[in-house]
């Protein structure tokens, strides 16, 4: 059964963001335009925050927020052969994104952290930045292999979701 998950707010802040950390890790390596692009990646995750809170049902944070009890359940329902159906992210996926976003907050506070005076030329900030930025790049190819493991295994549609909004919400079969 497909269901609308994802709102444009979500998909268009998912888009641009991985956009430009592609454009800006193997593109534009430094320089203005490289900042700039930073900073627009800084006000898509303040937009986003803002929208974790008052958008829509599955966009809030609190809806998919990866406590304990929510991973170790799912864990188990994986470990037992089930595939536990969520609308929006599973507790595995939400612990996903909830890393991907506070790297890439960090990484644009490094990076901004780069142009003030007294952190100019210094060592651990530049390094923070290349590290985290190599970092998110791993993640997010672990990312994108998770999704598309998941659809083979669950059909779920999680690629076309992001693009359409729309999900295949997964029921199992019973035997």
């Amino acid at each position: 059964m497909k269901i609308r998950i994802w709102d444009p707010v979500v998909r268009i802040f998912h888009w641009s963001t991985a956009g430009i950390f592609f454009i800006n890790y193997w593109l534009v390596d430094s320089g203005p335009l490289h900042r700039w692009l930073g900073y627009g990646v800084a006000g898509l995750l303040m937009t986003r925050t803002v929208w974790g809170v008052i958008g829509s049902p599955y966009a809030r944070f609190r809806s998919f927020f990866p406590t304990p009890t929510r991973i170790i359940k799912y864990l188990h329902g994986l470990r037992g052969g089930e595939h536990p159906g969520y609308p929006g992210h599973n507790p595995v996926g939400a612990m996903m994104i909830f890393t991907l976003l506070v790297l890439l907050l960090l990484l644009c506070l490094s990076g901004w952290m780069m142009g003030w005076d007294m952190f100019w030329g210094v060592d651990w900030v530049e390094d923070t930045h290349e590290t985290v930025a190599t970092l998110l790049h791993i993640l997010v190819g672990i990312h994108v292999a998770a999704i598309f493991l998941t659809d083979f295994f669950y059909h779920q549609g999680l690629f076309r979701s992001m693009i359409t909004g729309f999900k295949e919400v997964y029921q199992p079969t019973e035997h």
